[in-house]
């Protein structure tokens, strides 16, 4: 559902609505943009953002090495553990709280396999963004978190205010990913403005307005639901009865090609 005003839109995309794929067998991959054989030419990419996909992996399963260049993926482990290895000699395992960084720069082939028990699913959320730097030395980092008192917690960055920080380093200079949490029907912290804003919720609930004032309507996220944000066009947002997790990404560009 999309609300347009003058300040923006608000374009809330429900978890069911996404297009459901089975790439390997226990393998289950909910796709928010166009993503390998499915294309939808109105559905390719929100700012900088190429793909926002939560996976399932059941207990076994995993994908089996192949090739990213010239993107950036960030993981976010819900619940499991997932194991990466790459080409490169890197190797990690992403639990709940733990945030990995694959710059695929010139090119990288990896493996992503569920490191869980015999009973354990893994499910995460990998978000593909676009680089302003091509051809690069692929990189690696994981990073454990701690969310920050005030509810707002950088994960990863390019931007030059965030330099000093031990957030992850992105290859795109206009962009950053946040953890966002907030206590039962609490309201969020402040959120960073930028042009493009993209909101995955990863658990509880939330409800915003679509714009200032009266005459924004009211709507509610539920856990894998996300809002594609421009302008002011997502005010108030707080958190249900179970408080919220999220993850924000700040960006000030949309994609380029060519």
């Amino acid at each position: 559902m999309t609300e347009t005003r003058d300040r923006g839109r608000a374009d809330l995309r429900r978890a069911p609505e996404r297009y459901r794929s089975t790439p390997a067998e226990g393998i289950e991959t909910r796709h928010s943009f166009s993503f390998s054989g499915h294309y939808d030419p109105k559905n390719t990419h929100f700012g900088a953002l190429l793909a926002c996909n939560e996976e399932t992996l059941a207990p076994g399963a995993g994908f089996d090495e192949h090739r990213h260049r010239d993107t950036e993926i960030l993981t976010w482990v819900l619940e499991g553990a997932l194991a990466h290895r790459d080409s490169d000699g890197h190797a990690g395992i992403v639990r709940p709280g733990t945030v990995q960084h694959l710059s695929a720069g010139s090119g990288v082939g990896h493996t992503e396999r569920n490191l869980g028990g015999a009973e354990v699913p893994v499910r995460f959320v990998q978000m593909w963004l676009q680089p302003d730097e091509f051809g690069t030395t692929p990189a690696y980092g994981l990073r454990r978190v701690e969310p920050a008192a005030d509810g707002l917690t950088l994960l990863a960055s390019g931007l030059e205010r965030d330099a000093a920080s031990d957030a992850l380093r992105l290859r795109r200079s206009d962009a950053a990913l946040y953890l966002v949490t907030a206590g039962p029907w609490q309201p969020l912290p402040a959120l960073p403005e930028a042009p493009y804003r993209y909101v995955h919720l990863t658990a509880g609930s939330l409800g915003y307005r679509t714009v200032p004032g009266p005459h924004g309507a009211g709507r509610s996220l539920e856990p894998g639901d996300a809002v594609r944000i421009t302008g002011d066009a997502f005010t108030d947002p707080s958190a249900g009865p179970d408080g919220a997790e999220l993850l924000l990404w700040e960006m000030h560009t949309p994609v380029t090609y060519g």
